[in-house]
C-alpha cells in the first residue's frame, strides 16, 4: 500500500516536473520501488518526459488521459477499473515506473458548476460550501484509491496554480514536496502554498491524524548557490518560516544533461547516470526516504484510514 506524494509550488519554472520524474526514476531504479507519476499539470511536461508526443497524441485520441477520469469522477460515472486501464507502463528501459498521462485540458469548469449546483439544491441545508468541500475531498481520491495498493509511491505532479485539481490532490495526499529555485520570488511561492495548505487542512482534515505533511523543500536549478547572495537571502527567509528539518540538504544543480534528457523522453538518471544532475537526484532519493521514515509513524494511520 503506497503513499500519495504531491509535488507543488505556486510559482512555475522551478524544476518541479524534472524533480518529480527523476526522483521517481531513482526510487524505481536504485531502491526497487513501484512508482506511479500522475501528471496534473496542463503543460503535460511529466507525460512528455516519459513518452513521445506521437505516443501521447495516440493515447489522447483513444481517451486514455487523466482528463477522462476527472470527467467521470465529476459526473459520478467513475468505474473501479477506469484508472487502472489508463495507466501506462514507462516505455523506457526501466521497470517499476508507470505514468498516468495528463492532458492540456483536464476539466470543464461549466460541468463542475452544473454538477455542484444540482447537488447543492438537493442538499436540505442548501450549503454550497459544504457540497464544494465534499467534492474536493472525493475528486482525486476517488480516481487514485484503486491504484494505491499497487505502488509504493504515487507522485502527483501538480500545476503551478491553486486550482481545483491541485487542492483536491493536496487534500488526498499523505505528503507533499515543495521544489523551489534559490531566489526571492520562489520563496514567495513557498509562503503562499504553505498558507493555503494550512487552510485546506483546517477545512478538510478535521481529524489531526489525517493531516497532509510537508516532507521538505528541495532547491533546484542552483548555480554556485552557496556563494550567491540571492541564495543567502532566500535561506534566511526560509529558516524564518520553516525549520531546518524541512529543508533538504541535497540541492539540484543546473546541468545541461537534464535538459538534453527531455529530448529523449527519459529521465537524466537513465540517459546520463554519471552527470552532476543524476548524482544529485540519487542523493535526493536517499534523503527523501530517510525523511519519510521519520514522518511515517505519525502518518501510518493516515494511509490505513484512506484505504479502508
Amino acid at each position: 500500500m503506497g503513499y500519495l506524494v504531491a509535488t507543488t509550488n505556486m510559482k512555475g519554472g522551478v524544476g518541479k516536473t524534472t524533480m518529480t520524474v527523476n526522483l521517481a526514476a531513482c526510487l524505481a531504479k536504485d531502491h526497487r520501488k513501484r512508482v506511479l507519476v500522475v501528471d496534473l499539470d496542463p503543460q503535460i511536461s511529466a507525460t512528455l518526459s516519459l513518452m513521445s508526443p506521437t505516443d501521447f497524441a495516440q493515447i489522447r485520441k483513444e481517451h486514455g488521459t487523466l482528463k477522462y477520469l476527472i470527467q467521470k469522477s465529476i459526473t459520478g460515472d467513475l468505474g473501479a477499473t477506469d484508472a487502472k486501464n489508463i495507466v501506462r507502463p514507462y516505455a523506457g528501459n526501466l521497470s517499476g515506473i508507470d505514468i498516468l498521462p495528463g492532458d492540456i485540458d483536464l476539466y470543464n469548469d461549466f460541468l463542475v458548476s452544473e454538477v455542484l449546483y444540482k447537488k447543492a439544491i438537493r442538499n436540505p441545508e442548501r450549503n454550497f460550501e459544504k457540497v464544494w468541500n465534499s467534492f474536493e475531498d472525493s475528486l482525486m481520491y476517488g480516481i487514485l484509491k484503486p491504484l494505491v495498493p499497487h505502488y509504493d509511491f504515487i507522485f502527483l505532479d501538480c500545476a503551478p496554480s491553486y486550482n481545483l485539481v491541485t487542492r483536491s490532490s493536496l487534500v488526498c495526499s499523505d505528503f507533499y514536496l515543495i521544489p523551489a529555485k534559490p531566489e526571492p520570488l520562489s520563496y514567495i511561492g513557498m509562503q503562499l502554498l504553505e498558507r493555503q495548505v494550512k487552510k485546506l487542512i483546517e477545512t478538510h482534515q478535521i481529524d489531526k491524524k489525517r493531516q497532509t505533511q510537508l516532507v521538505g523543500i528541495v532547491f533546484t536549478m542552483s548555480r554556485n548557490i552557496l556563494a550567491g547572495r540571492y541564495y543567502k537571502q532566500v535561506m534566511k527567509r526560509v529558516r524564518q518560516e520553516f525549520n531546518d528539518s524541512q529543508v533538504f540538504k541535497t540541492s539540484i544543480p543546473m546541468d545541461v544533461s537534464v535538459s538534453r534528457a527531455v529530448d529523449s523522453f527519459k529521465p537524466v538518471v537513465l540517459t546520463d547516470p554519471n552527470s552532476a544532475g543524476s548524482k544529485a537526484f540519487r542523493e535526493l532519493a536517499r534523503e527523501f526516504l530517510t525523511k519519510l521514515q521519520k514522518l511515517t509513524p505519525a502518518s501510518q494511520s493516515v494511509r490505513l484510514s484512506k484505504l479502508e
